[in-house]
């Protein structure tokens, strides 16, 4: 008995230990620089790549959802979301905008798949470098460091704007929605794919989803999530957007995606020869908040939103004195 109860002591010792260093090593957002950081880091030793694949990403996995391999949902998310975007109707050589581009998973289909010019921006160096490295030199694509809060596009430079979770690493929403909308040109399309927080504003959070929300945030580098409502009508507020924000609801076709991404670790152990002990510790460190984020998505914490709109032909004359004085004071 007593070793029972000794053991029993020691693994509650270790499981204390384990949630104490989950907190205290949390990627939480301080600045731009904590979201370079973090994205450097899991470039750089590969370990989010080899489990994730080129996409990092969720998958689409039909509706209802169906088995699918994670790499091939994540590479059907893609098409999926052109598709619903309209942007399957478009000519070659139209010009993309992929904002937070990663490695450049969706840069490249949309080069190769769909023929368009596409320019990919992050904020991270080392994504930037591997997404030239996956990239063939044939493709109509280029890579570029950039901060989506304030990308170095002039006005109207492209014909869409495409952005996948993004959405999240961005502080200031209304300042992210305006420059999205900013660098399309006139009658251009943004289409856009987020990690959303449900609508507080109509249901506030409870006693457990504050704490899990605030573990969702700390632990990716995420300085707030906005819910679908509450970016469709930032989205309005810019000024650019003609007629209405058209959304739709992806949870249940991204939700199994949280389970799968942990799956992947049993499903391919050559992983842990590849990147060693550490590398296993530091995939074991993720499944805590991948666990979170299928609860929260599962629950209705959180929500995946579609959001799609067209920049309007002409601004209101109170935006264009804004963009005036704006450009006067540069």
């Amino acid at each position: 008995m007593n070793w029972f109860v000794s053991g029993l002591g020691l693994l509650l010792a270790l499981i204390a230990i384990a949630i104490v260093l989950y907190l205290v090593t949390a990627r939480r957002y301080e600045s731009s620089n904590s979201v370079a950081n973090s994205y450097d880091e899991w470039t750089e030793d590969g370990i989010l790549e080899f489990y994730w694949g080129e996409h990092i990403h969720l998958g689409h996995y039909g509706s209802p959802p169906q088995r699918k391999d994670f790499l091939t949902a994540k590479s059907d998310f893609v098409r999926e979301m052109v598709h619903w975007g309209g942007l399957d109707k478009l000519p070659p050589k139209t010009t993309v905008l992929d904002v937070g581009c990663g490695i450049g998973g969706s840069s490249r289909i949309l080069a190769r798949d769909y023929g368009f010019a596409v320019t990919g921006v992050t904020i991270s160096p080392q994504q930037v470098e591997r997404a030239k490295q996956l990239t063939a030199k044939e493709l109509d694509v280029q890579f570029l460091v950039d901060d989506a809060m304030a990308l170095s596009f002039p006005d109207a430079s492209f014909d869409v704007v495409w952005s996948i979770e993004a959405g999240p690493h961005m502080p200031d929403k209304a300042v992210f929605a305006r420059e999205l909308m900013r660098v399309l040109k006139p009658g251009g399309i943004m289409v856009l794919a987020d990690w959303n927080q449900r609508d507080d504003r109509q249901i506030p959070l409870n006693f457990w989803e504050k704490p899990v929300m605030q573990q969702l945030l700390d632990q990716w580098s995420h300085p707030a999530f906005a819910s679908i409502e509450g970016f469709s009508e930032v989205l309005v507020e810019t000024g650019f957007v003609e007629g209405e924000v058209i959304t739709a609801d992806w949870t249940q076709q991204t939700l199994p995606s949280w389970l799968d991404s942990i799956w992947q670790g049993v499903t391919r152990p050559e992983g842990l020869v590849r990147f060693g002990l550490s590398g296993f510790i530091k995939s074991l460190r993720e499944v805590p908040t991948l666990l979170l984020m299928r609860l929260a998505f599962g629950a209705g914490l959180c929500r995946f939103g579609m959001f799609r709109a067209l920049r309007a032909n002409s601004l209101p004359q109170s935006t264009e004195k804004t963009l005036t004085s704006e450009t006067a004071q540069v």
